[in-house]
């Protein structure tokens, strides 16, 4: 069975209802993102970084995964599938994919201050309780300040070394709503080996070299074009 590599950006999950960061009107136009999305903004005001990741988690469960990402799910019929995420969203599970690598975080995690291997999901009733996690310095957990299970700005992102190991083997890679300027994720493509099928789902995509095949559109309408393309060459 072929080894179908997905990643994913921003552009996956908006049609969820999930605030984009980086596009017009997205979260960067509406907070300052070195204070509530950097290593330097946590240490300042910790609970400022919470309370934004509090509300980043009250919009999540209140989502529904799309149907671009039960497409992927159903593309686990005719290919080995592993989709690489951008996205601290928990949605590509939630629809039923089976292997996936987030680069940036997981939005329903925490991580204890103390010792980094210690990570807590959280359960969806948590984040809209009226106490919600963290609006105090003091938080803990077992006893364990917590911060967000997220990869800050000034911080390395500890799982992009096995991100390009994916992407090396993939027999099949595609890119899907990304505006593919976030780094290092932007640079996966560079990993694929030559002559691997490569496919760009976007509907303002970006300029990419010419061995891409652009399919300019959503994720949902996307993945729904890219699937009978590969129906046909599985």
């Amino acid at each position: 069975m072929k080894k179908l590599v997905i990643s994913t950006g921003a552009g996956m999950s908006a049609e969820s209802g999930i605030a984009t960061f980086r596009d017009s009107g997205g979260l960067w136009d509406k907070y300052p993102v070195m204070d509530v999305a950097s290593a330097d903004g946590f240490a300042r005001n910790p609970a400022l970084v919470h309370e934004f990741y509090n509300q980043r988690r009250r919009e999540l469960v209140a989502a529904e995964p799309n149907a671009g990402h039960r497409a992927i799910v159903d593309l686990e019929r005719l290919f080995n599938v592993y989709v690489i995420t951008q996205n601290v969203d928990n949605l590509h599970e939630r629809a039923g994919s089976g292997k996936v690598l987030h680069l940036h975080g997981e939005l329903m995690k925490v991580r204890a201050l103390d010792d980094e291997s210690l990570v807590y999901t959280l359960p969806d009733a948590l984040v809209g309780s009226p106490d919600p996690l963290a609006t105090s310095v003091d938080t803990v957990i077992d006893g364990h300040k917590v911060r967000p299970h997220i990869v800050f700005f000034q911080e390395a992102v500890p799982n992009f070394e096995p991100a390009t190991e994916i992407a090396a083997e993939a027999d099949i890679f595609v890119v899907i709503g990304t505006s593919m300027n976030v780094y290092p994720a932007a640079a996966l493509l560079r990993y694929v080996r030559p002559g691997v099928p490569v496919y760009y789902i976007d509907p303002n995509p970006a300029t990419v070299p010419d061995y891409v095949t652009v399919i300019r559109a959503g994720a949902s309408e996307g993945l729904a074009r890219l699937a009978a393309i590969l129906g046909a060459d599985a």
